[in-house]
């Protein structure tokens, strides 16, 4: 069939979330984490990578596997989803792969742009607020990797291409799509590489969405646009629809990498209803060590109650677990850590896995050798449920660490229980 959109995303929970919002309006879009293989039919498909922290070489590497698989596939677009805080630091990856995607289609300027309204992130004359602060007063300063220093997303992002970069600001997107047109077609004739939009509300958003979606441009942008741009070139599709899944069967586990109070504070709440075993990274015990000791420990529960093993910290523990192993490596250890455990869960009959933090999301599904899954739509948790496609079907609930209530681990423990197939 007719493709109209490739979507590469930088990490799982980013691709989860928009295939969510897309299921939830009608248009079916199968989320990949590996290139090779055929791509399932769809108006829109959707990639989740994990090229969001990793060195540029091997993103662009990545992102070049994906599009030459959506554009053999026949997709007429291909468009990057980078998440709403643009997390990236100056030697990042979100510059280059505009570059990159810019090569490819030979055409600039890129559209980009930053921000989730929805969920309080917004960016207003190319400043980025997090919560009502600057993003470089909020939480996100404290970010193992990613911590964003520099509010203004222009100079920032200045910082990884080569190309200019001009903003296209709320006052101009309230002007409507043909004077945003007009701007921008006045930017391309300057030589401008890229053009940043404003999200200060959600009528920005809806505005650079159709824009986007009627001018030849590559988009490289965070959840909301990429969602209302996908929505309208899905629909140009008339695609038929597919009825959602249902969740599997079986035990249940939690797994958390991520760090900060947010996550903190869900383990906290779902520890006072089940058991939770926490992992210090800084114990002397070698990584299979670790990872046995949590296993021997879930053995015992699996299959009575749903069970959690963490390795969530606050900042003085990630600062001491940075200093021991470096501010990469530390992550990555979690990481290996928390995919082995996943792994061995699964073997002892774990089916359904919730798991807190986009780059422990991806160390998870790479860990289980999951290809491919369809998300659930939009729910009253918001997106993130999906069910694998592979021999050994599993449900999964992937979340960024940063959002959610307290509670949220528990309620989507429950609503895998309301939405399996018995």
């Amino acid at each position: 069939m007719q493709r109209a959109l490739g979507i590469i995303a930088d990490d799982f929970t980013g691709a989860l979330m928009v295939a969510g919002y897309l299921e939830g309006a009608g248009i079916h879009c199968p989320v990949l984490f590996r290139p090779e293989g055929e791509i399932p039919p769809a108006a829109v498909v959707m990639a989740g990578t994990r090229t969001r922290t990793v060195p540029v070489p091997e993103a662009l590497a990545e992102l070049g596997r994906f599009t030459d698989a959506f554009l053999q596939a026949g997709c007429r677009r291909v468009a990057y989803k980078a998440c709403a805080t643009f997390d990236s630091t100056e030697d990042g990856n979100i510059g280059p792969a505009a570059d990159y995607l810019a090569d490819r289609a030979g055409q600039r300027p890129v559209l980009m742009s930053a921000g989730f309204p929805r969920f309080g992130t917004t960016v207003h004359q190319g400043y980025m607020f997090y919560r009502g602060r600057l993003v470089s007063e909020s939480i996100k300063r404290f970010d193992p990797l990613t911590p964003m220093s520099d509010p203004d997303l222009v100079r920032f992002l200045g910082r990884q291409t080569p190309h200019r970069i001009a903003l296209l600001n709320h006052a101009a997107l309230r002007s409507g799509t043909d004077a945003a047109r007009t701007s921008i077609e006045a930017f391309a004739a300057e030589g401008m590489g890229h053009v940043f939009l404003d999200t200060t509300d959600d009528g920005d958003v809806e505005t650079a969405a159709e824009v986007a979606a009627s001018m030849d441009r590559v988009v490289v942008a965070s959840d909301p646009l990429i969602i209302a741009y996908a929505t309208r070139l899905g629909r140009a599709m008339r695609p038929g629809t597919m009825p959602a899944p249902r969740h599997v069967d079986g035990p249940t586990a939690v797994l958390a990498g991520s760090v900060g109070p947010i996550v903190l504070a869900q383990l906290a709440a779902f520890s006072a209803e089940h058991p939770c075993l926490s992992l210090d990274l800084l114990d002397p015990a070698e990584e299979e060590g670790l990872v046995s000791t949590a296993l021997d420990w879930a053995a015992r529960r699996i299959g009575t109650a749903p069970l959690a093993i963490s390795t969530a910290t606050g900042p003085e523990g990630v600062a001491a677990v940075q200093a021991a192993f470096g501010r990469v490596e530390a992550a990555r250890r979690a990481e290996r850590i928390l995919g082995a455990i996943a792994k061995g869960l699964c073997d002892r009959g774990v089916r359904r896995f919730v798991v807190a933090g986009g780059e422990t999301s991806g160390a998870v599904v790479d860990a289980l050798g999951i290809t491919a899954v369809r998300a659930l739509p939009d729910g009253p948790l918001g997106t993130g449920f999906c069910v694998s496609t592979g021999p050994v079907p599993l449900s999964l609930y992937l979340k960024p660490g940063k959002l959610g209530a307290d509670d949220i681990l528990l309620r989507a423990v429950k609503a895998m229980n309301q939405g399996s197939a018995r």
